[in-house]
């Protein structure tokens, strides 16, 4: 794949080639700089403040919001290959500030580094590692998800009211989705599985918002939609989570009283094929992340995973 040039290149040019680059299949990351390792490649990097600016909005408003890995010389001493390492690898104590974002089963970086005449920008693809690679035992569901996702954790956190949250839905919910919403927050896993979270409604995947218009319209309607399952809060009924972008819908099935026992059901896009899954959502989600029989299996399609977020943003700093 011929490189761009920065010089030449619009920034939504640049772009599309990171982005095309990024994906794991498309071959090798070998850098031609000198002194550089394999593993990742160096791309010249938009010239100017403003250049670079709208091509860092660019990257946010395509991948959400960065981890930030390196400011001001310091870079980040707990980074790993699961978190951004592989963006700092190359330029040693020469580097000056560095961004990452996740995607494709590669990171990409923009970033700084030291010249005696002043900073240079720099741009980069670099290798991250497979979803199911050296997860430490013991590892919990969801800290298997993040570690799939390169996910980045000491990022604020989605904060929720679960009292009120749960006070209006009149059910507690699973403590280990309560844990992966705040985690998460509103997005998508690879631009393909969304997570219904509770809070803004702009895309439709307010957890609580979509539950009740489901039971109004169930209830109105008198649909046999869902059959044989009844709509939340029908005793034992369906309660949506997420979705996928062909249409597929996910569900607890809320019987019995103790939601960390509520099974997972996932229905196709014609609502006519149902599948019941005994484990968490946290779980449902690490196998669709990681295992390619898993008849929603994302492993398939993708050698690495992500996150991105809805309405997070990094454009300052």
């Amino acid at each position: 794949m011929e490189r761009p040039n920065a010089h030449d290149e619009e920034p939504a040019e640049l772009l599309a080639f990171v982005h095309r680059l990024a994906w794991a299949d498309t071959g090798e990351l070998r850098c031609g700089e000198p002194g550089h390792p394999d593993g990742h490649v160096c791309l010249p990097a938009p010239i100017g403040e403003v250049a670079l600016d709208e091509f860092r909005r660019a990257l946010v408003e395509r991948y959400g919001r960065a981890r930030s890995l390196a400011r001001d010389g310091d870079a980040d001493p707990t980074a790993t290959v699961d978190t951004g390492l592989p963006l700092l690898t190359p330029f040693g104590d020469r580097l000056v500030a560095m961004r990452g974002w996740f995607h494709g089963g590669r990171w990409i970086g923009l970033g700084a580094i030291r010249r005696p005449y002043g900073p240079l920008p720099v741009l980069l693809v670099a290798e991250g590692r497979g979803p199911a690679d050296g997860l430490p035992e013991g590892t919990t569901w969801l800290g298997g998800v993040v570690a799939a996702t390169g996910r980045d954790i000491s990022a604020p956190r989605h904060p929720v009211d679960w009292a009120d949250v749960e006070a209006r839905l009149g059910t507690a919910l699973p403590v280990d989705y309560r844990q992966l919403a705040e985690v998460f927050g509103e997005g998508a896993f690879d631009d393909h599985l969304r997570l219904y979270v509770p809070g803004s409604d702009a895309r439709g995947s307010d957890l609580v918002g979509n539950a009740l218009r489901s039971a109004e319209w169930a209830r109105t309607s008198g649909s046999r939609l869902w059959e044989p399952y009844g709509v939340y809060p029908a005793p034992g009924g369906l309660l949506q989570w997420g979705d996928t972008e062909q249409a597929d819908t996910f569900y607890w099935l809320t019987e019995g009283d103790d939601p960390e026992r509520w099974p997972v059901i996932a229905c196709s896009d014609d609502f006519d094929s149902w599948a019941r899954f005994d484990g968490t959502v946290t779980e449902f989600l690490h196998q669709v992340l990681t295992d390619r029989h898993h008849p929603y299996s994302l492993a398939r399609h993708f050698d690495g995973h992500w996150f991105t977020p809805y309405g997070e943003d990094d454009l300052t700093g």
